[in-house]
């Protein structure tokens, strides 16, 4: 399947730089970004994303914060049991 560009861009008030805004318009992206001391958290920020929840989530692991593990197939291993626990 093609990769297609979004239409549109939500963002919160770590994203309010003139540089991303002006990348996001040049490519055609309607930008929705929270401006600093303008805008509040209340609008932009209801939503937490599913991405960022799932990071928030595995960051509580302290072994996966920070990769100990040398062997990628330990890592994982504790990469499955982290998600196993988030999901019971």
């Amino acid at each position: 399947r093609p990769r297609q560009k979004p239409y549109k861009l939500h963002a919160d008030k770590g994203y309010d730089y003139r540089r991303c805004r002006a990348h996001l318009s040049r490519r055609g992206i309607l930008v929705r970004i929270a401006r600093r001391g303008v805008e509040s958290s209340e609008r932009l920020g209801r939503h937490r994303w599913v991405v960022e929840r799932t990071h928030s989530w595995l960051a509580g692991f302290g072994k996966l914060r920070i990769r100990f593990e040398r062997r990628l197939d330990t890592h994982y291993a504790l990469l499955k049991l982290a998600f196993s626990l988030i999901c019971l």
